[in-house]
């Protein structure tokens, strides 16, 4: 079956100027499953209903599903590629996994449209989850993360978003669906500033005003950029991230919110064990010693057809 044939969930909506990140995690009571079936079914409706307030607001959500529930929410089977979020342990930084059954997804180009569609799915789910995790992020200057570099250049295009993010006849009962990978790091400002302009292009691997990624001949190994590029029989494997920044300047919060989509978990984990690892070994991305991963979680995706189909 073709990707295209069935409609997915708003994995590749344009980038917006706001968005809320819920995880949750189920709770054991007998109607909880019940309850959560009920807001997949309806989640289109509500979307609908709030985004037709402000229509030029690009309001959308994605709901996804961890490994632990998925059965007995759905039944089986179970998407092919999802299993709990793997941790990856350099010795000096670790990726670990945090409890996470449900995502939400929630972007718009105002914050009020996000929040007024959370505040109707949380109501909505009731006693039936628990809210471990609330981000609200929001667009820094020209998509810039909170450390001053501009964040997603490498995103696939138009053309190729889907090939790289929608799932195909590898797995055909779940085709058009997406695998999401989250992460909520803090970063070091005190010592991220420290360094010279010069210095944090080295450790990103791309010029800071620019956004021009560093000739291969002087890009360190341990840089960002380097540990981050995946390659496949000469190409490059891309997977599409929406990334926001977030933070509380009082509490010297300062973070981004991890977010890539892609349409098996492989390229994502390896781009984690590259970081956290190393490749090789111990040549770990050097952008964790000012950034740490406080959360991880992996979720499914699936396609809008999958969704509607729970209320019949």
């Amino acid at each position: 079956m073709d990707a295209q044939a069935i409609e997915p969930q708003a994995v590749d909506s344009p980038v917006t100027r706001s968005a809320i990140f819920l995880v949750a995690t189920l709770n054991p009571e007998s109607d909880s499953r019940d309850t959560v079936r009920a807001l997949c079914d309806d989640l289109g409706g509500l979307v609908r209903s709030v985004g037709k307030r402000v229509p030029s607001g690009n309001l959308s959500c994605v709901i996804g599903f961890g490994a632990a529930v998925w059965e007995g929410l759905f039944g089986t089977p179970r998407p092919a590629g999802l299993h709990a979020f793997r941790e990856f342990d350099g010795g000096k930084h670790k990726a670990i996994a945090t409890p996470g059954d449900l995502l939400l997804h929630i972007r718009a180009e105002h914050m009020d449209l996000c929040f007024e569609l959370a505040a109707l799915v949380v109501k909505r789910l009731g006693q039936a989850v628990t809210v471990v995790d609330e981000v609200q992020g929001f667009r820094y200057f020209d998509m810039r993360s909170i450390i001053g570099f501009v964040d997603g250049t490498e995103n696939p295009g138009p053309r190729d978003v889907a090939r790289f993010t929608l799932v195909g006849d590898e797995d055909p009962a779940f085709t058009g669906g997406s695998y999401v990978l989250v992460q909520k790091y803090l970063h070091d400002m005190a010592g991220w500033e420290a360094l010279s302009t010069a210095e944090q292009e080295r450790v990103i691997g791309r010029t800071k005003l620019a956004d021009i990624e560093l000739d291969e001949s002087t890009k360190p190994s341990n840089s960002h950029s380097a540990l981050t590029t995946l390659e496949e029989g000469g190409q490059e494997i891309k997977i599409l991230r929406d990334n926001m920044p977030f933070g509380r300047p009082g509490a010297g919060e300062f973070g981004t919110f991890f977010i890539g989509y892609a349409r098996s978990p492989a390229p994502i984990e390896q781009m984690l064990e590259n970081m956290f690892v190393g490749k090789p070994p111990g040549n770990y991305d050097r952008l964790l010693d000012f950034s740490r991963a406080v959360t991880g979680g992996l979720f499914f995706v699936p396609p809008v057809d999958f969704l509607e189909s729970l209320g019949d």
